[in-house]
């Protein structure tokens, strides 16, 4: 099978050897996206915004490796303080509350960025 890989511009991916998406089949993977816009941090201090901005990465990703916002089957939602998970999941149910893909928020201690309050991974299935 053909493996189709999707760079968003993170600076992140060529120092780690990752790929915003990578597609094999009918199968697209997301990996955790961050909140970064032009490889810089948005929306300080706001789960709300930041959580909106990885979704809007997520999308743009699985629409270039040839999937839809209707192909998402699972999401991860990692939040550096799980008290927040409700405007995080506030953001998720404005894109996917018709959809419903599978879902799972989790807290985490940190990530790379201090300034990163969530992350995002998400699965598609491409007929």
């Amino acid at each position: 099978m053909t493996r189709q890989l999707v760079s968003s511009g993170s600076p992140y991916e060529a120092i780690t050897g990752f790929s915003r998406a990578v597609r094999i089949g009918p199968w697209i993977s997301v990996a955790g996206t961050a909140p970064l816009q032009d490889g810089v941090t948005v929306h300080y201090g706001d789960v709300y915004g930041q959580t909106k901005q990885c979704l809007t990465t997520i999308v743009a990703a699985i629409t270039e490796a040839g999937g839809s916002i209707d192909a998402i089957v699972r999401t991860r939602v990692m939040l550096t303080d799980i008290n927040t998970w409700r405007e995080a999941a506030r953001a998720h149910g404005e894109l996917f509350g018709k959809i419903r893909p599978a879902c799972t928020f989790v807290g985490v201690s940190r990530f790379i960025d201090p300034e990163w309050l969530v992350e995002i991974e998400a699965d598609a299935y491409v007929l």
